[in-house]
């Protein structure tokens, strides 16, 4: 026997559904690479009113460069990555050797209506071993009506070393539709990793 919820099916026969399903859109490898940029209608992307919210999923992101910020921006055209955007960033940390742990807000990361790229993590460090994971939200970035929230969670092995969690949200603050996303370090090539794009129904 089945749970059914205002005519919509959440349990039966052992499985369970709890929202829309995630379509898997594409997956970019990175190979010493400057950028890796999903645009809507370049090499199979889809990035549209074709789904309400996206999500990208950041895998082993290996920097070729010791102490670099991963970053992001969002375009309108296609090629130039400079939409404004309002920021803030919180950040925790826990030593390998158990000598430090804290939570802070890390104000020099936030972007208040600025043009430039948004960390989503930063001073990676840059062994065999270490690299960064998680993902970031983008909450329907065809509209022309609202601006183009975010929010991101991603989980580093820090230069010092130690563990560090950054959570990161905002806004491109745009009525414009966004049609691509660009991610890079601020120094140096992304040498390794995946990132994919995922479209929620």
């Amino acid at each position: 026997m089945g749970l059914i919820s205002n005519g919509t099916t959440v349990f039966d026969a052992g499985a369970m559904s709890l929202g829309g399903s995630m379509t898997f859109i594409k997956k970019l490898t990175a190979s010493s690479s400057g950028t890796l940029s999903f645009v809507h209608g370049a090499s199979s992307v889809v990035l549209d009113d074709t789904y309400k919210e996206y999500l990208f999923t950041f895998n082993n992101i290996h920097a070729a460069t010791q102490g670099a910020d991963l970053q992001f921006n969002f375009t309108i055209d296609g090629s130039n990555y400079n939409i404004v955007k309002t920021t803030t960033m919180i950040r925790t940390l826990h030593g390998e050797d158990g000598s430090s742990g804290s939570q802070a807000y890390y104000p020099s990361q936030d972007l208040a209506q600025g043009t430039g790229f948004q960390t989503l993590f930063g001073d990676i460090n840059d062994g065999s071993d270490d690299s960064g994971s998680g993902y970031m939200q983008l909450f329907n970035p065809s509209s022309t009506t609202f601006v183009k929230h975010y929010l991101s969670h991603l989980q580093i092995s820090h230069e010092t070393p130690r563990s560090m969690n950054f959570l990161s949200a905002g806004y491109g603050n745009t009525t414009s539709a966004v049609t691509g996303v660009q991610f890079k370090f601020d120094s140096g090539n992304i040498d390794a990793g995946d990132i994919c794009l995922y479209g929620i129904a």
